[in-house]
């Protein structure tokens, strides 16, 4: 019997566990699903003999280390900081380990030791990266194997609500970690365009937007993510001009949270020592020079220069940040008070469903002849446990999970998913599973 340790029952994490217990029986596998809450545990398991639920304490040594020695295959849903310290274990008792996070120097440190163990660590196997990953390759391969050079590539993907759901002036619900959408664009985006090294600093990511056709859906906005030009060497890129990967968002929703930015409200750096007894008004008010209580809106408005009846005005306001609703948090920063706002207001409604959205645009020579090839991807979720962000981010790790125990993956040492052996066998079961692009 080969067992399996899935460290993490979070959000993401329905969809590995569903496809990792419904197939348990017939592969032969013992399934345990540690958490912190023996509860969510239990839960994620339900009533499935093959599935084991255990109280988990990452920082609890010998309770770790105890879970993965006696394992087989260890599955980290952690924090990404948190997957290194699950890697050395899995480096001492040589066990195989798949995370969905993007490799950092702390675990592509680890390749040798991993190689030398002959264990696989596989990252980047979730949606994004992971599908993307999965996709893009499988589309580049064949366009280089019949002879084309790729001139341009462009890839974009964003978790959304679902067009029927959407029912806020923002068009915008929370259907992964708050806290990522809260700090996102904090850094400097890197990107190659008409073979020039281009980038665009934190204080004008959500300014610098490009439109996104989507076939049935409509026109989305792109804000460009952190780091495009680390993919053109392991996706075999050298000889393109452009290359760059995005985040989609419906249009004006860039412009509108962008306020949000340069008044102050996504800065992590510092606490607000007296957040407990402020409002939401207050809190504005203290980030605009001349505002009191009784002049938010004007000051605000006339320091943006936007007026009440803009639809950027209206999305702030909608939100309650001129209310007088008290914070009630406890020395938080200013994007930790944003967040627990948000999460009240852009919280997905118990049948409210998630949307996918992804799509490659590639351009290249074939036979002295320019060519363009799109390729999309739109899943909608099934309902608010099993969205469509755990399917996308959970499939593509549980299918993997399977191939390593049934030692179809040769790969060892720290990987990402680039290679036939991983994106022929996982896009063909991804397909069977409702998720499949649709090129043109």
């Amino acid at each position: 019997m080969k067992k399996i340790l899935v460290i993490g029952a979070g959000l993401s994490s329905s969809y590995l566990i569903k496809y990792l217990l419904a197939n348990a029986k017939k592969e032969n596998w013992q399934v345990t699903i540690a958490d912190q809450s023996i509860d969510l545990a239990k839960q994620k398991i339900g009533s499935s003999k093959q599935g084991i639920a255990l109280a988990f304490n990452i920082n609890n040594q010998n309770e770790r280390e105890e879970a993965i020695k006696n394992t087989d295959l260890v599955v980290s849903l952690l924090p990404p900081t948190l997957h290194i310290i699950a890697a050395h274990d899995c480096i001492k008792f040589k066990k195989n380990l798949v995370t969905a996070s993007y490799v950092t120097p702390p675990m592509q440190s680890l390749n040798e030791a991993a190689l030398k163990a002959n264990v696989l660590f596989l990252n980047e196997i979730g949606l994004d990266p992971g599908i993307d990953h999965l996709s893009a390759m499988e589309m580049i391969h064949k366009i280089q194997k019949d002879g084309g050079n790729i001139t341009s590539f462009k890839s974009f993907c964003g978790g959304l609500v679902a067009p029927e759901f959407d029912t806020n002036p923002w068009n915008y619900k929370f259907t992964w970690n708050p806290r990522n959408v809260i700090l996102a664009g904090q850094a400097t985006a890197q990107y190659l365009e008409n073979g020039l090294i281009k980038f665009i600093p934190p204080n004008r990511i959500f300014e610098q937007t490009a439109s996104v056709n989507i076939a049935n859906y409509g026109v989305f906005e792109m804000y460009a993510n952190r780091d495009s030009l680390s993919y053109i060497e392991p996706y075999g890129l050298q000889k393109a001009t452009s290359v760059i990967r995005g985040t989609l968002r419906k249009k004006g929703f860039s412009q509108s949270w962008n306020l949000l930015v340069k008044l102050g409200l996504t800065d992590d750096s510092f606490c607000i020592h007296n957040s407990n007894v402020l409002t939401y008004r207050d809190l504005v008010a203290s980030f605009l020079s001349g505002a009191n209580h009784g002049n938010v809106e004007e000051v605000f408005c006339a320091f943006f220069n936007i007026s009440k009846a803009s639809k950027d005005f209206k999305r702030v306001k909608w939100l309650g940040l001129f209310t007088n609703e008290m914070i009630g948090l406890e020395n938080a920063t200013p994007a930790q008070i944003l967040q627990y706002l948000l999460q009240q207001k852009w919280l997905l409604e118990k049948t409210d469903l998630d949307m996918i959205v992804m799509k490659h645009e590639i351009a290249f020579e074939l036979n002295n002849k320019k060519q363009k090839i799109n390729s999309t991807l739109v899943v909608k979720g099934e309902d608010k446990t099993y969205t469509a962000m755990a399917k996308t981010v959970g499939l593509p790790m549980a299918i993997a999970c399977k191939l390593i125990l049934q030692n179809k993956i040769k790969a060892k040492g720290v990987q990402i998913p680039i290679t036939a052996e991983f994106y022929k066998p996982i896009l063909a079961e991804l397909a069977k599973n409702g998720i499949e692009f649709i090129e043109a």
